[in-house]
């Protein structure tokens, strides 16, 4: 699994004066009413339903990277021409950065107004070299130069994005190279495409990435910036590959001889607790279901002497051995999925859409497409441009098509649509909610540390 990049930055003191007056600036700038609620968007998971929603409605997709995501914060004091940056995680949490500016579009002398961008930081490695170099890759935004775009469409956010911010930037990162030492990270753009040239994600953009990718992000183009879970933005995974966040808790078994006592040698049993909301500003959880670990997986877990209880872990399911099974830990989110989120989750992998089936689509996506624009379905289109020499994530010139474009001719119609290969076997959908029973033998019993390692 690619290693997810640890936060850049000085935290701001959860709950301090200073981290209100930013949560409150933040709300302002957007116009919303709670300021300690994350301001991003999140995405629904993409289901067969959702094939018809790419064919009457326009859509852009993007590779989804296997990163962290976060906010980026620019509060500018028009007084004075400093700039504050910050990144905003989804925990809510601010990070203070050290070593940016951004030039003003119109007048580059002068900085930037205030703006929040939406993006993810990735761990690019360089194939040749082997070095890893951090980046932000924006692909949406909500405030530009003091404007809320929020409530405009996601092409004309990507347009703002690009000539209210990136251009300028990057045209200062060109005439004043050195200015890249004193930065935390580098900046880019993601590449966006139109829905139907979903190939073009798989066989060109994915293929040049220097980060991790575990599927796509199709984005409604013609709808608005909406915080909390959209809709209107459809997270694709293949069946197989679908993923939940739950927390793990450890269960050791007693002691032979000392049957009121945890035997913290022996391998626990590894539950998964499910989130069912907060009360009183604490989550809460319920016991949902159990992991498979196997013996050697547990001593490697040992040897590494993290801390293993209470943290949020990813799983998937294992079709063959019908069991769960741990693909990492993801301390950068703030809780599992809530109950209702892994129900859609099981859902979406019971109604999953394979790679073959989202291609076999894409000529009636497309057509749809062009006759919404009013345009002929069998105008010529120029080739694609070859792929670039360095990660597709910076290929942010790429135009997309528009009612002046034209596009290759269509090959025929295929006189049946191919059928989706067969589903294998899934976990059981129903929920297994229940209260959690106290155990005897606790985790909470007991040392800090057995043999070193944090329990």
């Amino acid at each position: 699994m690619p290693r997810i990049p640890d936060l850049p930055g000085a935290p701001v003191p959860q709950r301090s004066e200073y981290d209100t007056w930013l949560k409150q600036s933040v709300a302002r700038l957007c116009g919303l009413d709670n300021p300690t609620r994350f301001p991003g968007s999140q995405p629904v998971s993409f289901g067969t339903k959702d094939l018809e929603k790419l064919e009457s409605q326009d859509f852009w997709v993007c590779e989804k990277s296997d990163g962290v995501r976060v906010l980026l914060l620019i509060l500018t004091n028009l007084e004075s021409g400093s700039q504050d940056v910050f990144i905003i995680d989804r925990h809510n949490t601010y990070r203070r950065l050290n070593g940016f500016f951004f030039p003003h579009w119109d007048k580059p002398q002068k900085p930037l107004r205030s703006s929040l961008l939406d993006g993810e930081l990735v761990i690019d490695v360089d194939p040749r070299t082997g070095l890893e170099k951090l980046r932000f890759l924006a692909f949406d935004c909500l405030i530009v130069d003091e404007q809320n775009v929020m409530n405009r469409t996601l092409d004309r956010r990507y347009g703002r994005l690009m000539e209210w911010f990136y251009t300028p930037y990057s045209k200062m990162m060109k005439e004043f190279p050195h200015v890249a030492e004193s930065q935390p990270f580098e900046i880019l753009v993601k590449k966006v495409n139109p829905s139907y040239r979903v190939d073009d994600v798989f066989n060109i953009d994915m293929p040049a990435l220097q980060h991790g990718s575990d599927g796509l992000i199709y984005t409604c183009v013609n709808t608005f910036y909406s915080p909390g879970t959209d809709s209107n933005i459809l997270k694709w995974k293949p069946p197989s590959e679908n993923s939940i966040d739950f927390k793990l808790v450890l269960r050791f078994p007693a002691i032979r001889t000392k049957p009121k006592e945890p035997d913290y040698f022996a391998k626990p049993i590894f539950e998964l607790h499910v989130w069912t909301g907060d009360r009183a500003g604490i989550p809460q959880y319920e016991m949902y279901d159990v992991m498979r670990v196997e013996d050697d997986e547990w001593e490697k877990l040992k040897t590494s002497g993290q801390q293993l209880d209470d943290r949020i872990v990813e799983v998937h399911w294992d079709v063959q051995n019908e069991c769960w099974r741990m693909m990492r830990f993801r301390d950068d989110k703030p809780a599992g999925n809530h109950k209702s989120v892994v129900e859609n989750i099981l859902k979406s992998i019971a109604d999953g859409v394979e790679k073959e089936t989202l291609l076999s689509k894409s000529t009636a996506i497309r057509n749809a497409w062009k006759i919404r624009q009013g345009q002929p379905t069998s105008q010529p289109q120029p080739p694609p441009p070859p792929p670039p020499n360095r990660t597709q994530s910076s290929s942010h010139l790429q135009p997309l098509p528009g009612p002046q474009q034209q596009s290759q001719p269509l090959p025929p119609r295929p006189t049946s649509a191919p059928r989706p290969p067969p589903i294998p076997s899934l976990p059981d959908a129903k929920p297994r909610y229940g209260p959690i029973a106290t155990s005897p033998w606790s985790k909470v019993a007991g040392p800090t540390t057995v043999g070193g390692m944090y329990r």
